[in-house]
């Protein structure tokens, strides 16, 4: 047998286990895996010796090109590569009333998908869209079957902000997407409990950064996430909740699973790590929403994580500078953190190395179950036939994060100084090399649009 790559010496490291074996690699496709030492006529020999060989991660919420990111496709997607992500999923918007900015201008949901798509041609790695419907139009309802037949299958609609959607509009969205089989992807707080204490901490002159937290406490967010998923179920809508934060909110997403086959949850690689005591040592730089949460809460997220509640381990990647960020007053910030560089090696190492998960289960939070719950088919696996996306990734190794090192526009890291164990040291998409040793040598515009499908979530 001839293949054009053979990736030998490592460990192979799939959604069910861990065995050696040498990966196969012929065209763009996995051709197969032999036992070790099995003699194998190769063009290339990839050397991973002492390495595992993992599933590109497959990141289902990423921010780039967009209103609310200073990162284009080919910064972001580079970031993406040097971390070992080799498909994500960004939003395209729809325009909504804001002054003093392009997104303000009359446009449609399918038009905001097609601008969009003509930004990520110069994306390194393979992309996908969810579109985002941010006004109470009724005339939306009438483009949600023409684009999930056009593969976009997943639609982002927030219960908060100037584009936040009233539960009698998002009932009238479910209903429709329930028809299409489609999927529901929710940012979920109460606006008028996180409106009103910020009102009443800009009286109160409560700008400091560690303040913020509770301008959006975590009751807000279950409030708004148990009254999605009861809706979720009376339309027999897919649910799934992004970025949850918090022990309430997870407690919600559980309580709603019953067969898993309609409600499903996210966490982000942050809410896993870090707490809101940094607010006092970064300031604004980890300003996001929902906001950094107590130890507890952290707790929580493995809690669930090892329950089954979550399964995706994504994130919320958002580009801005230092300089927009480090405001007097935090509601003066831009709100988000990039990641997509880091979340590999730093949830590894909080997840694996400090707390014992499973390299099978990192893999299904990172690769398989994103692939699967948005319909990327041939994505987050190594099974024969399918893309051949993969990572090199050394699990001994140690590193110190510097911002320095960034390849998206983002100037700072959140993780700025933090030692880790676990570095990625080779980048596949569709058998070519995207990354190596800290350095992209991969093409932008090389990433190809992936043709989604609508997702079966019961497994």
């Amino acid at each position: 047998m001839t293949v054009d790559i053979a990736v030998t010496g490592g460990t192979l490291v799939t959604a069910q286990g861990m065995y050696e074996g040498t990966l196969l690699v012929d065209g763009e496709r996995i051709a197969g895996v032999t036992a070790p030492g099995t003699s194998v006529d190769a063009d290339t020999v990839v050397d991973a010796d002492g390495s595992l060989v993992l599933p590109g991660v497959v990141d289902p919420h990423v921010h780039v090109a967009g209103p609310n990111t200073i990162d284009s496709y080919e910064s972001g997607s580079a970031a993406a590569a040097l971390g070992g992500v080799t498909s994500f999923i960004s939003f395209a918007w729809q325009p909504w009333d804001s002054p003093d900015t392009s997104w303000s201008e009359p446009g449609t949901l399918r038009e905001g998908v097609a601008e969009k798509v003509d930004a990520a041609e110069s994306s390194l790695i393979d992309y996908a869209v969810h579109a985002t419907i941010t006004q109470e139009d009724p005339a939306v309802l009438e483009e949600l079957a023409d684009l999930v037949a056009d593969g976009v299958v997943s639609f982002k609609l927030f219960t908060t902000y100037e584009f936040g959607l009233g539960n009698g509009f998002i009932e009238q969205v479910f209903g429709e997407l329930a028809s299409l089989d489609a999927v529901a992807v929710l940012h979920t707080e109460d606006d008028a409990v996180c409106s009103a204490r910020e009102a009443r901490m800009r009286r109160d002159g409560r700008g400091a950064p560690t303040d913020y937290p509770d301008s959006r406490p975590p009751h807000a967010e279950a409030m708004a996430a148990d009254d999605a998923v009861r809706l979720a179920a009376k339309t027999g809508t897919k649910y799934y909740g992004i970025h949850t934060s918090c022990r309430a909110a997870a407690d919600v997403i559980a309580a709603a699973q019953t067969d898993k086959s309609r409600v499903r949850g996210e966490t982000c690689v942050h809410y896993t790590t870090l707490d809101r005591s940094v607010y006092e040592r970064l300031g604004n730089l980890p300003m996001l929403a929902p906001p950094l949460r107590t130890a507890d809460d952290i707790e929580a997220m493995f809690e669930s994580i090892r329950a089954g509640t979550l399964d995706v381990v994504s994130t919320d990647h958002v580009a801005f500078d230092r300089a927009s960020k480090q405001t007097e007053e935090w509601w003066h910030s831009e709100f988000g953190a990039n990641s997509l560089q880091r979340s590999l090696p730093v949830f590894h190492d909080e997840a694996v190395v400090n707390r014992g998960l499973s390299y099978p289960k990192l893999v299904q939070l990172m690769c398989r179950n994103p692939a699967r719950l948005f319909g990327l088919t041939g994505k987050g696996t190594l099974q024969p036939g399918t893309d051949a996306d993969f990572v090199i990734f050394d699990p001994d190794a140690t590193q110190r994060i510097s911002a320095a090192d960034n390849a998206s526009r983002a100037d700072y890291s959140i993780y700025e100084g933090r030692e880790v164990t676990g570095r990625v040291e080779r980048t596949y998409r569709r058998g070519e090399c995207l990354a190596a040793d800290g350095d992209i040598v991969g093409a932008p515009g090389t990433g190809q649009r992936i043709d989604r499908t609508v997702p079966d979530w019961e497994w």
